[in-house]
């Protein structure tokens, strides 16, 4: 599934083997019931962690085309909440070495979440991949629309290896990826959670007194080397049901230096070290 074109650290990325549906050439519906540890995007998160619960139900048709629906519940001690909706839908093909897709998301987010992309309204996005034998490269381009009305641009490359045992039940796929791009949707993020202007009072780190200032972000529009990641998807495929678990962490880079405070600054990027899991049945 391409469900995440554009989208790391959200979505799992699962690409076709034989255990999967996919080989047997039907449509079919796939439910998924998924925990994140933390919202990650482009290395970047909220100074409060923000883990999800996200149930999907997606249709998959044997043409390619697939649509799929998932709630995010957060799980924050005192904010239990449908934070984000998503609604997606594409297209998605693979042949023998080549692979790919495209793909559009809208995005509903809760007025109070603090979700480092919760000013993102949509995103279209598309991948191609191809497998050398010992090693699959993917390169991904990506759009993102936010209420700023300013869109941030990303392309995204993959180097992966799939691993899998001589009974096909079991998928390791050792990832490392690099993410570039402009940085919009940080800085309307940086007005909304950071300073506390969120619509519902959501737990953004400003103050009252904050509310009046517009902070800004050195070269927003130049594009720029934001993330590495470092990932290792494992799936287990038995009968009609995928187990998943992918490791993650995130090395940011780039920081951006933020006016309109008090005292300009360039922001200390730390680490992220989060997980996702995942329990699929397909019919």
């Amino acid at each position: 599934m391409l469900t995440s074109l554009g989208n790391p650290g959200w979505a799992q990325d699962r690409k076709t083997t034989a255990k999967e549906p996919q080989d047997t050439g039907f449509s079919y519906l796939m439910a998924d019931v998924s925990f994140v540890s933390d919202a990650v995007f482009m290395g970047r998160r909220d100074t409060v962690a923000a883990p999800y619960l996200l149930p999907s139900l997606g249709y998959y048709d044997k043409s390619g085309f697939f649509a799929d629906a998932t709630l995010s519940y957060l799980l924050s001690a005192g904010e239990g909440r449908i934070d984000l909706g998503l609604l997606t839908a594409g297209y998605t093909f693979a042949g023998r070495d080549l692979s790919g897709g495209l793909s559009g998301t809208a995005y509903f987010f809760n007025d109070s979440s603090y979700n480092v992309k919760s000013e993102t309204v949509a995103d279209l996005s598309g991948l191609l991949g191809y497998d050398w034998g010992l090693l699959e490269t993917s390169v991904s381009l990506s759009t993102y629309f936010n209420q700023s009305g300013n869109p941030d641009f990303f392309a995204g490359i993959t180097l992966s290896r799939d691993l899998i045992d001589t009974g096909r039940h079991w998928v390791f796929r050792p990832m490392i990826s690099a993410y570039a791009g402009t940085q919009y949707f940080y800085e309307a993020y940086y007005n909304s959670s950071r300073l506390g202007n969120r619509k519902g009072g959501g737990r953004g780190t400003g103050s009252n007194a904050d509310q009046t200032k517009t902070l800004f972000i050195d070269e927003v529009n130049k594009f720029r080397l934001l993330n590495l990641e470092f990932s290792l998807p494992v799936y287990y495929f038995s009968g009609h049901f995928i187990l998943s678990a992918t490791p993650s962490l995130a090395l940011p880079q780039s920081p951006a230096t933020v006016r309109g405070a008090d005292q300009d600054y360039t922001e200390v990027l730390d680490p992220a070290f989060y997980f996702m899991a995942g329990l699929s049945y397909w019919f």
